[in-house]
């Protein structure tokens, strides 16, 4: 009953602490207080204070109130509203109120009594003007009960679990309560189930935290394995005094059962006390010079969470590992696992590649570190390893929100270029039909701007607009004759050097679009040439061949006009509204590139042919190919758009 009691005490402290504003179990941090005090009015009665004791345990009626009360919160938390709950949870003061009236009433009366038992200790009884006390008492644990049984039925999950739970363990404590009963009965039994008394309200309680506070596993788990470990030690015991004696070892046989259980329990507790200061200097001597423990881990985990960009976790990952081994170390970010064949350099190497199970790591140069050095490295590539798969999903969800917030912007430059192509080709038709009073020169140079500012429209209409490719197998070198027959090459001459055979899945509208601006763009520049000449050349090559995936054809528009200003040169000369063409757009290219793109294709302007400019398109020949870029592609594109270390 000490025991008991000792334990109420330290469960109700434990649970305020806990509680903080939680309701529910502040009620039942009360009613283990409660049941510490009806405890100690029990040890009271074992050491002769029996009044005392009698007035402590008359109290009972308080106990089961706060567990009411507590039953009361836990079902109304996370739940819809109950009129029934409700009712009862503004009943609550007046519930206790009534305990208290019930309580003072059993005193005046005097409701409890003492008897002697065989050993001649008091033992509480209730008298006949008790058993008001008795049966107010059943009936509010019954109500509790009651209520956490509407709760099983109202809930589910974690808290069904817990309800189910108490109702196992409130089984266990009627199992334990039917000894305080026997003498009430006349029954002189030796109460054994009261020795396992405090068992009772830590199920309880373990009940009803388990899914609320975490930390509280852990604390059981390691309680099981002490009372396991014990029990294995009693039985070990009882083995060995039984055969001791047998096999010769008398004196081992002569020595009383307890002071075996004694010191065996105090080897326990010893091996207990030391076994995590002896395991962390163990440690040491294996690993010296490795300091890992949560704070490490977590430091780590949150510094690799702050990084934007794959440069930016390299930079933090490289300062993180480092300060913590007191050693440089290069962390570099590959595509592929054969390139980590070597190491570059002598110094401490972490290489960190994906493949299509994840990502992995690789330590080069770490023979001759220590193995706490070592397993620190282990431990952070690991760490790692999981950040560099966050980070990923997390720049493709920001690409996957660009692409969208892209996708709105076009369509709403659609909508106003449509919108504005109407306004102003009304004003541009009453200019046009104006300019036919002019004088000639003056009507010439009208419509010549005329026309400029047509195309610039219908440009703009192109670009601005979504393309919805339509596929079907298109013959290319048709498609590029029809579109030489139709331009303007006046003295330009023109070669054709494509296979009659080469078809490939595109949009051929799209495509000839695409042609006609390349042709129109290259012929722009060589009027005027005596010696202008175009030639067109295809060829098909396989996949290991060209940079997209799958079989492409590799289509070459060469001509020998001006070389590109190399300020134009690379991704520049494709972007909108760039060019040095008399008269152009600055739209033509970029349209280029936004049908090769659509059709999962690349365009290049070359100067290193044997032609002073060379625009290369490489289209897939099957639209099935060019969807299936694996991870590691756009990987190694936001890597090297970052940087490499």
């Amino acid at each position: 009953m000490l025991v008991s009691s000792v334990c109420g005490c330290l469960v109700a402290t434990w649970l305020l602490w806990r509680a903080r504003k939680q309701g529910d179990l502040q009620a039942l941090a009360g009613f283990a207080i409660m049941m510490a005090i009806w405890c100690f009015g029990h040890v009271l009665l074992f050491h002769g204070y029996e009044q005392a004791g009698i007035y402590i345990i008359l109290a009972n009626p308080l106990m089961p109130t706060f567990f009411l009360h507590f039953a009361i919160c836990f079902v109304s938390s996370d739940a819809e509203k109950e009129p029934m709950l409700d009712h009862l949870h503004q009943a609550v003061p007046w519930l206790y109120a009534t305990s208290v009236a019930v309580v003072l009433q059993s005193w005046w009366v005097g409701a409890g009594d003492t008897i002697n038992t065989l050993d001649t200790r008091s033992v509480f009884i209730f008298t006949d003007a008790g058993s008001w006390n008795l049966a107010y008492t059943v009936l509010i644990g019954i109500l509790a009960h009651g209520v956490l049984l509407f709760g099983w039925r109202r809930h589910s999950g974690n808290k069904k679990r817990s309800i189910l739970a108490m109702f196992g363990v409130g089984a266990w404590g009627l199992l334990l309560a039917t000894s305080f009963v026997f003498p009430s009965f006349g029954i002189s039994w030796f109460p054994y189930p009261m020795l396992l008394l405090p068992t009772y309200l830590l199920l309880l309680v373990y009940a009803v935290v388990r899914y609320k506070i975490l930390s509280v596993n852990a604390f059981a788990n390691r309680a099981l394995l002490w009372v396991a470990m014990m029990l294995v030690i009693l039985c070990l015991i009882a083995v060995i005094s039984v055969i001791s004696g047998r096999v010769g070892l008398q004196a081992l046989a002569d020595v009383p059962g307890w002071q075996l259980w004694l010191y065996s329990l105090l080897m326990l507790v010893t091996s207990a006390l030391i076994y995590q200061p002896l395991n962390r200097l163990i440690s040491r001597i294996i690993y010296p010079g490795a300091v890992l423990n949560e704070a490490v881990l977590d430091a780590w985990s949150s510094q690799l969470k702050e990084a934007r960009d794959w440069q930016q976790l390299i930079a933090i990952g490289e300062r993180s590992l480092s300060s913590q081994i007191r050693q440089d170390v290069d962390i570099k970010l590959e595509t592929a696992e054969e390139h980590l064949s070597s190491s570059e350099g002598q110094g401490l190497a972490l290489r960190v590649f994906r493949s299509h199970s994840g990502w992995h790591f690789l330590l080069l140069g770490w023979e001759d570190a220590s193995p706490g050095m070592r397993l620190t490295a282990e431990v952070f590539g690991s760490l790692f390893s999981t950040s560099c798969g966050l980070l990923e999903h997390s720049l493709a969800l920001a690409a996957a929100e660009r692409k969208r917030l892209d996708e709105q912007h076009l369509v709403e430059l659609g909508s106003l270029s449509a919108a504005m192509a109407h306004e102003l080709r009304n004003p541009l038709n009453i200019i046009a039909m104006a300019a036919y009073e002019t004088p000639p020169e003056t009507r010439q140079h009208i419509q010549t701007q005329l026309q400029r500012a047509d195309r610039l429209v219908s440009d703009m209409l192109v670009y601005s607009g979504g393309l919805e490719l339509q596929i079907s197998m298109t013959p290319l070198k048709t498609l590029i004759a029809s579109v030489l027959a139709q331009a303007q090459l006046e003295s330009v001459s023109y070669e054709l050097n494509v296979d009659d055979a080469i078809e490939l899945e595109a949009d051929p509208q799209r495509l000839q679009q695409a042609f006609i601006n390349l042709i129109d763009n290259a012929v722009a520049f060589l009027r005027g040439q005596s010696d202008g000449q175009l030639l067109i050349e295809a060829q098909v090559k396989a996949n290991t061949e060209t940079d997209i995936e799958g079989p492409a054809v590799v289509i070459q528009v060469h001509n020998n006009g001006p070389e590109i200003d190399r300020s134009l040169q690379g991704d520049s000369l494709f972007q909108p509204f760039v060019t040095k063409r008399a008269g152009g757009t600055g739209l033509g290219l970029a349209i280029v590139r936004r049908i090769v793109d659509a059709h999962g294709g690349l365009i290049q302007c070359h100067a290193d042919t044997a032609w002073p400019v060379t625009f290369q398109l490489t289209l897939p020949l099957f639209q099935s190919d060019h969807l299936i870029q694996g991870d590691m592609r756009r990987v190694k594109n936001d890597i090297q758009g970052t940087g490499k270390h």
